[in-house]
């Protein structure tokens, strides 16, 4: 239980470290484009912005995903 928690801890906390750096890094990007989303457009955003918040939202995906299909560790030493 101890090492899911770890893990589940470690994967959100470094998502949301990439976040603000993203967030920080993504500032002074002039190359916008908006997202088609259903019906609706969204508020144009950077490339490299869109870019790295698929990549915040896998490492924190990932991360969770393997805290939750760990197995436990009482099963092992049985």
């Amino acid at each position: 239980m101890l090492i899911r928690l770890r893990l589940l801890v470690i994967s959100l906390g470094s998502g949301l470290l990439l976040l603000l750096l993203l967030c920080l890094g993504a500032q002074n990007l002039g190359d916008r484009h908006a997202l088609q989303l259903g019906g609706q457009r969204s508020v144009p955003l950077p490339t490299g912005f869109l870019v790295g918040i698929a990549l915040v939202i896998g490492v924190i995906s990932g991360g969770t995903s393997a805290a939750v299909l760990l197995p436990d560790q009482r099963d092992r030493f049985e």
